[in-house]
């Protein structure tokens, strides 16, 4: 009769203002506050205590939700992360952007070259712990498997440019040349960080594409022609430039440089001839060196979500 009266106090508005706290799931905020008799901060401490011991089990879950986000620490300085979750709840709570914020700030000042280095690392808000066990301490906090999937640090000698779309599912970094820096150059090449989150680039300009994958396309193509009858008829010097021209129209979608500016007024100018403009008005020369597009999620199995079913086990 005493856990009945101690269920009935639980409210479910009690349980939402855990959950939207800790990121939690339903059935964990219900049972913090039922041992914890309605006590809140000591149903977060609940979480963390029990998440901790079930972080290695958490880390077997598949974590492809999350966010992606840059830390702009000055001009010439940038970072950008991937921090997963399990699902698109913990990924829209406040709670966890504000420790993905945390680690793209570790990153900004980090001198790791991969991710193992990166974990192990002193984290910068409490240096008693490393960056790996902060992560098993937001584990437990949060009640999901999270991952720290990705890091790059962005150095310029000149402008680094970052921009964040849809509130985390792309971050792009651009480390641009600029012989000048002031807010009109910053305003175009933050317009060519949005042309990378819209049209996904894979190379700044045609010289970087490598020469096995023209190699590889060419063989492609030369493929598609022969099992075309029309195709396969026509000349070899035919041929060997319908090939040439398929290739070029390919380089141009997939090096920025080449690609159709989205905000082309006629349709028509490409984001070199756009980055020529903005030099001429400048006085200045205004390039882009490299660039980091980061898209949550990419690659990675999505879990199946079924909120409903959460509901309705939670009510049971």
């Amino acid at each position: 009769m005493f856990e009945w009266r101690i269920f009935m106090a639980i409210s479910a508005k009690m349980v939402k203002e855990l959950r939207d706290a800790t990121g939690a799931g339903m059935m964990e905020c219900k049972k913090a506050l039922t041992e914890t008799n309605g006590d809140m901060d000591a149903a977060v401490e609940f979480l963390r205590e029990t998440g901790a011991a079930k972080a290695e089990k958490k880390a077997s879950r598949i974590a492809a939700e999350g966010l992606s986000l840059v830390f702009q620490k000055d001009d010439k300085t940038a970072s950008i992360v991937e921090v997963n979750s399990e699902t698109d709840f913990v990924a829209n709570n406040e709670k966890f952007r504000a420790y993905v914020e945390d680690v793209a700030e570790q990153a900004a000042s980090s001198d790791a070259r991969d991710l193992d280095s990166f974990l192990a690392e002193k984290w910068f808000k409490d240096p008693s712990k490393t960056v790996s066990e902060e992560l098993v301490n937001q584990i437990a906090v949060i009640g999901e498997n999270l991952k720290i999937r990705r890091f790059e640090k962005v150095t310029s000698d000149d402008l680094v440019v970052s921009y964040v779309h849809g509130n985390g599912r792309i971050s792009v970094a651009v480390n641009a040349k600029a012989e000048l820096v002031n807010d009109e150059v910053k305003e175009a090449l933050h317009n060519v960080a949005m042309q990378i989150a819209a049209l996904n680039p894979r190379y700044v300009r045609d010289s970087e594409v490598p020469g096995d994958f023209i190699a590889h396309e060419t063989e492609i193509l030369k493929a598609q022609i022969e099992n075309d009858p029309k195709e396969a008829a026509k000349p070899d010097k035919v041929k060997e430039g319908m090939i040439r021209g398929r290739i070029n129209k390919e380089l141009k979608e997939i090096c920025l440089v080449d690609q159709v500016y989205v905000k082309a007024e006629d349709g028509k100018q490409s984001v070199a001839k756009y980055l020529e403009q903005v030099s001429k008005q400048v006085g200045a020369a205004v390039d882009v060196v490299s660039f980091v597009r980061y898209e949550t999620g990419e690659g990675l199995e999505k879990k199946e979500e079924d909120f409903a079913a959460e509901v309705a086990a939670a009510a049971k």
